[in-house]
């Protein structure tokens, strides 16, 4: 930003987004603990402690030069560790393909995180992200539709001899399982609280992956991917699908590695195998 004047200017030359400029100026200037930039009418012009860093920035130029030329031809391999993250209940059906990928690529070490949390991939926490949900509007990632999942509610053969099949509206006789999460923003849930009687429900879980276990214990009637649902010949769909109950997963990378050998790669694999299963 120094040599362009402009937040615009610099943020064209580094390729990113301009929020993610101003994001690395503040927390560069709230760890020296100075103000490196004073602003203008016409942009931006270097501080005194600016115009320090600059110099050094400038007398390093040439070393970080050599040290790009060294490993610029890194990202053109399909090697080193690549780190995936999901929603863990997203695992049972991601960790094979990440195994399948693996042995295909075995110069590749895989790190599979699943957590609520989003990972920053802005920070280098994981190379691609596939989230559920709305679609993610974190600046300087790159997002593509991956799949829509159809979910169904779902009990145990236990639980249907016990209390019987599911009505829509008819709720009384039947309990519910779901997340403790009570302003979920996922539609499914969404439209569990808004239809479902709150003292039905019985049994809450803080994720995804305890709601499916309380499912499959015998808790109640759920939610549950109906890929899933297939492989378990003990559950039985109490309601099917409907449109507005479905998980539309994104896959995620950061701009700044989503053309890297190894994040393409991942993404192609990705894309053609859960695409291909969708459509079997």
């Amino acid at each position: 930003m120094a040599k362009m004047g402009t937040v615009s200017g610099a943020a064209e030359a580094l390729g990113v987004h301009h929020a993610t400029v101003i994001r690395h100026v503040d927390a560069l200037e709230a760890r020296l603990g100075t103000k490196l930039f004073q602003r203008h009418a016409r942009g931006y012009t270097p501080t005194e402690a600016g115009m320090d860093l600059l110099q050094v920035a400038a007398a390093t130029e040439d070393q970080f030069t050599q040290l790009v030329g060294r490993i610029r031809g890194r990202g053109s391999d399909v090697s080193g560790e690549l780190i995936v993250t999901s929603i863990p209940v997203l695992s049972p059906r991601l960790s094979p393909l990440l195994v399948e990928f693996s042995e295909a690529h075995p110069e590749i070490r895989i790190r599979f995180l699943t957590d609520q949390r989003l990972f920053k991939l802005e920070y280098g926490e994981a190379h691609v992200a596939i989230r559920a949900g709305t679609k993610p509007d974190q600046p300087d990632n790159i997002v593509q539709h991956l799949a829509d999942e159809d979910m169904a509610l779902y009990a145990t053969r236990a639980y249907v001899e016990s209390h019987g099949p599911l009505v829509e509206g008819e709720w009384d006789g039947h309990r519910f399982v779901t997340t403790d999460e009570m302003n979920s923003r996922v539609p499914f849930y969404r439209w569990m609280f808004e239809n479902v009687p709150g003292d039905l429900i019985t049994f809450r879980a803080s994720e995804q992956r305890s709601v499916h276990d309380g499912i499959l214990a015998g808790a109640g009637i759920g939610f549950v991917l109906v890929k899933d649902a297939e492989t378990n010949p003990d559950l039985v769909q109490m309601m099917p699908p409907k449109p507005e109950w479905n998980s539309r997963l994104w896959l995620v990378t950061h701009v700044d590695l989503h053309r890297t050998a190894k994040v393409q790669t991942m993404v192609k694999f990705l894309k053609e195998r859960i695409r291909n299963e969708m459509a079997a």
